[in-house]
């Protein structure tokens, strides 16, 4: 559904000198550097796969997607979505997808949500009929309906964000971009987002491609993740395979309970780290934890100690640094 080929956009910018005589030299000569949003991108992702496409903030996720889109042109490489070519623009093809920004608004502010999907059925030239059906079942999905008369400025954030989904699935694409679609939500709406793009991706095998920095989202939408950083692809794979290499470490939490422990104690395996509150966090391997734990209750008295798992945004965040330094 989606073939990306050395996708690559380069944003030229104007390097301001500092001061007056700065503006006044760069009427004559101007000086420019280069950043490279997206630097040889290639991926490619089959109908109805959900997609992570993760990355730290300036990474070049959005710029992808919006390449992708047709919003900007790249620099070089090429990309098809359903075999178009999305530079082209062509009626057929922004038909065929939709953009859902999170941070962007789509409907108009002053309306009603509804009097804006009315508006999308023009646009489209839907069929009065298939837009009213389809309507219904995206209201009915997002329990929305007591709100489709309310101005778009009054609704909450997650109200805000579940009209903008509707408004963006009433065409029924076959390719979906989201960009950050539960920032800013609580932990309610988020979930309700979550369960409303997991029901639609089964029922209608649309092709998702999701950006968040939310790790409960990829975590429980996507299979596969594209991670990128500063503009690089740096991994494309199975989510279980991140997932399994936490499953190599394990983080112990304890708190000693008096004075006796050791002050400078040390694991017989891991890394220890020891916290503002006293606390002491260590990182073992799995197949240690066991003696690890041996070892600290010999040593003294302790409270609350845990066993936990490798979050998973620690384990994106350590790709993010091998990426950077390579």
């Amino acid at each position: 559904m989606i073939e990306v080929e050395s996708l690559t956009r380069v944003f030229r910018t104007y390097k301001k000198q500092p001061g007056f005589w700065g503006g006044v030299k760069g009427l004559v000569k101007r000086d420019f550097e280069e950043t490279r949003a997206a630097d040889n991108v290639s991926f490619s992702i089959r109908e109805g796969e959900f997609v992570g496409f993760l990355g730290p903030n300036g990474a070049g996720k959005t710029t992808t997607l919006k390449m992708l889109s047709g919003l900007i042109y790249p620099t070089s490489g090429s990309a098809r979505v359903a075999g178009f070519d999305p530079s082209r623009r062509e009626n057929a093809y922004r038909r065929l997808f939709a953009l859902v920004l999170g941070q962007k608004n789509q409907l108009w502010w002053d309306l009603p949500a509804l009097e804006s999907f009315y508006l999308l059925r023009a646009i489209y030239g839907l069929d009065p009929k298939e837009w009213q059906a389809t309507l219904d079942e995206l209201v009915a999905l997002l329990h929305v309906g007591h709100k489709l008369n309310v101005q778009v400025r009054e609704l909450s954030l997650g109200e805000r964000m579940k009209m903008e989904l509707i408004a963006a699935l009433l065409h029924r694409p076959r390719v979906l971009f989201l960009d950050e679609p539960t920032i800013g939500l609580d932990v309610v709406s988020q979930k309700n987002v979550r369960d409303f793009l997991r029901d639609h991706n089964r029922r209608h095998k649309t092709t998702i491609l999701l950006t968040s920095h939310y790790m409960a989202d990829i975590s429980q939408l996507c299979e596969r993740v594209i991670v990128i950083d500063h503009g690089r692809k740096i991994y494309d794979g199975d989510l279980d395979r991140i997932s399994g290499a936490g499953a190599r470490q394990r983080i112990i939490k304890f708190k000693p309970r008096d004075a006796a422990f050791p002050a400078d104690w040390k694991p017989l395996h891991g890394e220890c780290k020891v916290c503002e509150d006293g606390e002491i966090l260590l990182h073992v391997p799995s197949e240690h934890v066991t003696a690890v734990c041996q070892q600290i209750l010999t040593q003294g008295a302790v409270d609350d100690i845990t066993i936990q798992d490798v979050p998973l945004e620690d384990i994106i965040s350590e790709i993010f640094s091998r990426g950077a330094a390579r």
